[in-house]
């Protein structure tokens, strides 16, 4: 049975989280699509105001897997929940139950928070992940679309503000 361990990440890390990034986006095939550099990840990970927070899991004490996190607020509960933005196990360790580590144990952060819930997203093709999930008991949430700005339209609307301010 492998020894699982899952602890904070620290400064010292972040190359570690860039590679597992790296790697999840080689999973997901969307390598094209990886900009961040270490040194975004130190300021917005460790900086004066942390953005996200990361955890890594150890199988017999290798880095194998992360979670990375962070708070969001549901207006209907009146309470904190924390979103999973990205959950990844290397290949090399899956089955060994580091994944389901990784979850019981931001389950139990979200519990001892004081959290209403613990929510991410899956892509519709990872069929091995939304069974695990479902297996964990987690439920997809129907009639809901994830819409996103970014890019040039996230520019573009940001500069809405700026140009007409008594529009906003």
């Amino acid at each position: 049975m492998p020894r699982l361990s899952i602890r904070p990440a620290t400064p010292d890390d972040v190359a570690l989280i860039l590679t597992f990034i790296q790697e999840l986006a080689d999973y997901e095939r969307l390598s094209d699509q990886v900009v961040a550099t270490p040194e975004q990840l130190h300021n917005h990970l460790f900086g004066t105001r942390p953005f996200a927070e990361v955890l890594i899991g150890e199988v017999d004490g290798n880095p194998s897997g992360f979670a990375l996190f962070f708070h969001n607020y549901s207006t209907f509960l009146s309470k904190p929940g924390i979103y999973l933005e990205d959950l990844f196990v290397r290949e090399s360790a899956r089955g060994s139950g580091l994944g389901k580590a990784l979850l019981i144990h931001l389950a139990a952060l979200a519990l001892a928070r004081g959290c209403g819930r613990l929510e991410w997203s899956v892509l519709d093709w990872n069929e091995p992940a939304i069974g695990f999930y479902e297996r964990l008991g987690a439920c997809a949430q129907d009639g809901w679309t994830v819409y996103r700005l970014t890019g040039e339209a996230l520019e573009n609307a940001g500069q809405m503000a700026l140009r007409s301010p008594d529009a906003v």
